[in-house]
């Protein structure tokens, strides 16, 4: 268990220096202005991340449990041979277990229990790091920022 936490915490570094210097760098070297169109895209990406994400997430772990309960309803189109129209059969799954469809839906809910567990609160904790940041910062942007823009009049 101390193997694997360590070893998130190493990998954790560089995602979070990212989050916190980008607004810093982004303002001191190019402007305010600049600073204030990466926070409205952080913000207006990053609460649609978020929701699609979590309501993925959470979508994919009530399939899978739907079908261990036998809820879902299996479609199979068949087709004539001669005239091509198609017949579809329904049956309900009584079991849901050790069928096609739960094999499935488990593969589902494996990508899904991330989406809505840790990916979608993440990005919600991405876009408050960087509006922080940024604010921390504000009043030294204000001042000093702009260095390239600065340069290049």
């Amino acid at each position: 268990m101390a193997i694997s936490t360590d070893a998130s915490l190493r990998m954790m570094i560089a995602p979070g220096a990212l989050v916190l210097f980008t607004p810093f760098f982004t303002g001191l070297f190019f402007s305010k202005d600049a600073l204030s169109g990466l926070l409205a895209g952080i913000i207006v990406s990053g609460v649609q991340i978020a929701f699609s994400f979590s309501n993925t997430g959470g979508a994919w772990d009530n399939t899978k449990k739907l079908v261990a309960e036998g809820i879902h309803e299996s479609t199979t189109i068949m087709f004539e041979s001669e005239e091509h129209t198609p017949f579809i059969f329904k049956k309900k799954n009584s079991q849901g277990i050790s069928t096609d469809e739960h094999n499935a839906a488990v593969v589902g809910d494996t990508v899904g229990d991330p989406l809505k567990d840790t990916s979608g609160p993440s990005i919600n904790i991405l876009m408050k790091l960087s509006a922080i940041t940024s604010l921390i910062f504000a009043s030294f942007i204000a001042k000093h920022g702009g260095l390239i823009v600065k340069a290049a009049e």
